[in-house]
């Protein structure tokens, strides 16, 4: 065997491997579309709801049909009894996010389209498992604090629901319309990672809810969903205004990164990021303490200069630079937030879903399978000679 020059690790990092009317990213200028609408218009414009509709019907809704799938998400919202009994078995220092990835499968057996193939069908899981997902990371949050899960109101919409099942408390308009607002801007994002881990499982005829427990498990990582968190955790380390540049300095020194600060796809700002910028800093207004934004914002002019001065070129924020200050400030645990991302992006990963399982064969791979270099082992490029047990 040839020797290998050199070890591939490229991650398919600007490899197409399918194609996709759902979503379009322009990293050169900052675009990011959902089925052609510019994600601007649609956090001014649009409702999350509608946002879903767009995402799993591929157009906006006429008010008769966002009514009907209102109706539809109410009916779904709430969770069969044996997965509440289920989730009541986990030990409270469980993570969130293992939590939903196992609450999955169980929500596959009661679903009565799990065997039916048609795209309809299809919609009809999509829509169950965006209705369900605020259920469970609600019910479980609950649960490990020793209370007893909420009902869903039939009377509040998707993002207000999801906060009330939470605290029992009834959000006010402006809140609730923030966490809406969240779950529009997370809400699809093109073939990044957990999106292509839904699509990889989806294309073995495996069925929806197996692909969204891999999704799941994937926006896990902290590389991944798991960064708003990290920024959260990293102001929070930090402590002060004051204390951000010797703590820029520090982990630029010692060759680490500012979590938070780049994009695998952007090379200028996030458009998301634009958008809750100021949301953030309105939130510090509204609970009278602007502490978490000051302190993002100067993270983000200390790691931007610094990053300038060692590198020669610029570094922007990403969603999560900003969420995090979001979440904390509406009063979210920090290990809520990954959890809070998976509810918006359900929708995403339903549509991706249906995108590959309904395609023509044309224009889809059978089965992804990418390639790998073998660059050898212990042995070398050669093959490794056995040796029987007595003679090791």
């Amino acid at each position: 065997m040839e020797e290998t020059s050199k070890i591939v690790n490229t991650g398919l990092r600007g490899v197409p491997v399918a194609s996709t009317r759902i979503g379009f990213i322009d990293g050169e200028t900052g675009k990011l579309l959902y089925r052609g609408y510019r994600i601007q218009d649609l956090a001014k414009h649009a409702t999350y709801e509608e946002v879903v509709h767009l995402l799993l019907w591929d157009r906006l809704p006429e008010k008769g049909e966002l009514e009907g799938l209102r109706e539809s998400l109410t009916r779904a919202r709430s969770l069969p009894d044996d997965v509440i009994a289920a989730l009541k078995t986990r030990p409270a220092g469980a993570r969130p996010m293992d939590v939903l990835q196992a609450a999955v499968p169980m929500l596959a057996a009661d679903d009565p389209d799990l065997d039916d193939t048609s795209k309809e069908a299809s919609r009809r899981i999509g829509l169950r498992l965006v209705a369900r997902f605020p259920t469970v990371v609600a019910a479980w949050d609950r649960i490990r604090n020793g209370l007893q899960p909420i009902p869903p109101d039939p009377e509040l919409g998707h993002a207000a629901n999801a906060l009330y099942m939470l605290t029992g408390e009834t959000p006010d308009q402006e809140i609730a319309r923030v966490l809406d607002l969240c779950l529009i801007l997370h809400a699809e994002h093109s073939f990044n990672a957990s999106t292509f881990a839904a699509r990889e499982v989806c294309s073995t005829r495996a069925h929806m809810y197996a692909a969204v427990a891999a999704a799941v498990g994937s926006l896990s990582g902290e590389l991944h969903g798991g960064a708003n968190a990290r920024v959260m955790q990293t102001l929070m380390d930090i402590g002060s205004v004051d204390a951000v540049g010797d703590y820029v300095q520090r982990s630029l020194d010692s060759g680490g990164k500012i979590m938070g600060m780049g994009h695998a796809v952007y090379q200028t700002m996030d458009p998301r990021a634009e958008i809750l910028d100021p949301v953030s800093r309105q939130l510090g207004e509204r609970i009278g303490d602007t502490t978490w934004y000051q302190m993002t914002k100067e993270l983000e002019h200390k790691t931007r200069e610094a990053f300038y001065e060692r590198k020669g070129r610029d570094i922007y924020p990403n969603v999560d630079f900003f969420s995090a200050s979001v979440y904390y400030s509406m009063g979210f645990p920090v290990d809520l937030f990954t959890p809070l991302f998976a509810i918006s992006r359900v929708a995403g990963w339903a549509a991706h879903i249906i995108e590959e399982q309904h395609a023509e064969a044309s224009s889809k791979p059978v089965l992804y399978r990418p390639s790998s270099e073998y660059v050898g082992d212990y042995c070398g490029p050669d093959e490794c000679e056995f040796v029987p047990m007595e003679q090791r």
